[in-house]
């Protein structure tokens, strides 16, 4: 598990393709590779990977077919930059929320704004994610635990809005982000669990 509070940004070193799969080799700027074991789960932008090897500056992640077909990896490139958080552990501060690095969808940067001295930031996602983005909860965008300020309906998209100070645009790949970027969304664990258990009331014989 992790707490949406990122520890570094690493940018991405090589990306290898093998027999359908991706192996990816990523440069942490701050993160002391010697504190990472190979076999810890490490969130990179938002997806929940884990380290198969490790050298004195380099960590080195297997991307699966299906991880692929889930997120934005397949189209990373050298010099990508991705937020790094390693697995929590019983005795840190938990300062986020529950974030599992299981990813719901992928979402579009539609539009920036300043707003004194934060930058709002607008998203849209697929439909489908709009029972569990509801305003003053919470979204993972790219790893990074934030609170959603606004949300609407727009077509088949729902649109929803969060708000940056500029420490967060500072530690995070969020401040580089550009109109039109795409970005791993990770709804509320909670929410996810609610709507289950309201599903399997109106449906019981599916529960």
């Amino acid at each position: 598990m992790f707490t949406g509070i990122v520890q570094d940004i690493g940018e991405v070193a090589s990306v290898q393709p093998r027999e359908g799969d991706l192996v990816i080799e990523i440069i942490p700027k701050r993160l002391d590779c010697e504190d990472v074991n190979i076999g810890d789960s490490v969130s990179v932008a938002g997806v929940c990977l884990t380290v198969v090897r490790r050298s004195t500056d380099k960590l080195t992640f297997d991307i699966s077919k299906e991880t692929i077909s889930r997120t934005l990896i397949g189209g990373w490139a050298v010099g990508t930059l991705a937020n790094l958080e390693p697995a929590m552990s019983a005795h840190d501060r938990f300062g986020g929320h529950l974030v599992s690095g299981h990813v719901d969808g992928c979402g579009v940067l539609e539009s920036l704004e300043s707003s004194a001295r934060s930058t709002i930031m607008h998203f849209s996602a697929a439909q489908d994610l709009a029972p569990f983005v509801a305003e003053k909860g919470s979204i993972t965008i790219d790893g990074v635990s934030l609170t959603i300020n606004a949300v609407s309906d727009n077509k088949n998209r729902v649109c929803f809005s969060v708000n940056l100070v500029p420490h967060t645009l500072s530690v995070t790949s969020l401040g580089s982000l550009n109109a039109g970027d795409g970005v791993h969304l990770e709804v509320d664990l909670v929410a996810r669990y609610v709507k289950r258990i309201l599903d399997a009331g109106r449906h019981p014989d599916t529960a």
